[in-house]
């Protein structure tokens, strides 16, 4: 007997099922140039340093490490916004917004809910972390995330005969009391201001290290900027401007070497940078709500923390985190001991700081200090080969800071010496050769350091 249907109802079984199948097609998909919203997977908001082009490169790489496919970083429409779009590992459109309106930014959106991460180009104020004390400890390690590292460059067009200026000079001059360029040696003809807007973490970090450290306020009449490719341009077209801004952003402009206090002039160089050495270092941090365990989140920040990660902070142009070794030329006006350490030994780039007022490692030490047992490991360096040279400020009696100093690398030493580390020196200079001004407290934070040498 014969299972075929009849002519007649195979027909209309066709039909039927022709229909079913094209009324799924009409509402399951989505018809061509209405294609699905993409699921938003994380909201980063803040810094314009970091959003203009880290941001969205470290979520490209995350996305990359993920398995994602048509990976792509778009403009949303609105300026200084972007959304980095992929499609996941089953086909579905996911996304990641960036918004970079400013350090500030960041954290007031952490608070109402409409940001996930908050960037910034400097750490967090004491109120901002007060006004998120109920979500948990935004200075805790679990909230604090340093990934990478940027120096202010101080710039000016390409033809201006001055070359270094103090910290000092700077602060006078964007405090409108230097006005032409003669009185620094330069050919005669008014100062142009340009500087970051006031929600701007580069502009924060400029106030801090450069203005208020010197008792001085930005001049009304500089002009202000939301992005930093525009300030550094505008720099560049005019033989009468100067400006700051992020190391990546130097462009056609020239970066000028800075000194601040007792320390020599330096560049922005990236080996003075990574060591925090430079008077305009400083760090770029993400922060999140501590008890957040989205698995994007976890996941964002372990790629940054990477050396893949951190192999793309390099090539985004800022500073990664990666230990290095450096070669040292010797100085006539070094300690003698260091001197030798120079001829002998090279330095890492890596510097462990300290909390203020404490021996306790700060946030990115606790992290550096798996980086340098990593390199040791790498490059045969666990057994009296690495030597630990403490520093100290200067306001303090100097037996007293000598003393300082060599506690501050014993401190190091007890973090490392659990993992089998074996030094060959633990040496202090207290307050000799300082990096910064001893007369602020955050000059003094820089030049109580710890650095690493090997042999």
């Amino acid at each position: 007997m014969s299972c075929a249907l009849p002519v007649s109802d195979r027909e209309i079984w066709s039909r039927t099922l022709s229909y079913v199948l094209l009324g799924f097609l009409c509402y399951a998909l989505p018809w061509p140039g209405h294609a699905a919203e993409p699921q938003t997977l994380l909201r980063m908001q803040g810094s314009n340093t970091i959003g203009a082009k880290l941001g969205p490169a470290l979520v490209r790489g995350m996305f990359e490490q993920q398995g994602f496919s048509q990976i792509r970083i778009e403009p949303t429409g609105s300026e200084n916004e972007s959304q980095v779009l992929a499609l996941g590992r089953g086909g579905e459109p996911v996304r990641v917004l960036v918004a970079a309106h400013g350090s500030g930014t960041g954290f007031a959106s952490l608070k109402d809910g409409s940001a996930d991460l908050a960037a910034s180009s400097r750490p967090i104020k004491s109120s901002e972390a007060d006004l998120l004390a109920g979500l948990g400890d935004f200075r805790s390690p679990a909230a604090e995330q340093i990934i990478a590292l940027d120096g202010l460059a101080v710039v000016v067009h390409p033809d201006n005969p001055v070359t270094s200026l103090s910290t000092e000079q700077v602060a006078q001059l964007f405090a409108g009391e230097i006005r032409d360029w003669s009185a620094l040696g330069g050919r005669p003809g008014p100062v142009a201001l340009y500087a970051r807007d006031d929600n701007s973490g580069t502009y924060d970090t400029f106030k801090e290290l450069v203005l208020s450290a010197n008792g001085k306020s930005l001049d009304k009449a500089a002009r202000r900027f939301e992005s930093s490719e525009q300030l550094s341009d505008s720099v560049a077209a005019d033989p009468s401007g100067i400006g700051f801004i992020g190391l990546p952003y130097i462009r056609q402009a020239r970066a000028l070497l800075i000194a601040n206090g007792e320390s020599r002039a330096m560049p922005p160089a990236k080996e003075l940078i990574a060591t925090e050495d430079y008077p305009l270092s400083r760090r770029l941090f993400l922060y999140a709500n501590p008890a957040n365990e989205d698995p994007w989140l976890k996941a964002l920040l372990a790629y940054a923390h990477s050396p893949a990660g951190q192999e793309l902070v390099s090539r985004t142009g800022f500073i990664g985190q990666q230990v290095q070794a450096m070669q040292v030329a010797p100085d006539p006006q070094m300690p003698a001991g260091y001197r030798q350490l120079a001829a002998e030994a090279r330095r890492l780039s890596v510097n462990f700081r300290f909390h203020e007022g404490s021996a306790q490692l700060d946030n990115k030490a606790r992290r550096d200090v798996q980086r340098l047992l990593d390199y040791l490991r790498a490059n045969d360096k666990m057994h009296n080969q690495a030597v630990l040279v403490g520093f100290g400020d200067a306001n303090t009696d100097p037996d007293r800071a000598a003393l300082l100093s060599r506690l501050r690398a014993m401190a190091v030493r007890r973090e490392l010496v659990r993992e089998g580390v074996l030094f060959r020196e633990i040496g202090g200079f207290g307050g000799e050769m300082p990096v910064a001004s001893n007369a602020a407290g955050d000059g003094r934070v820089k030049n109580r350091r710890v650095e690493v040498w090997v042999y």
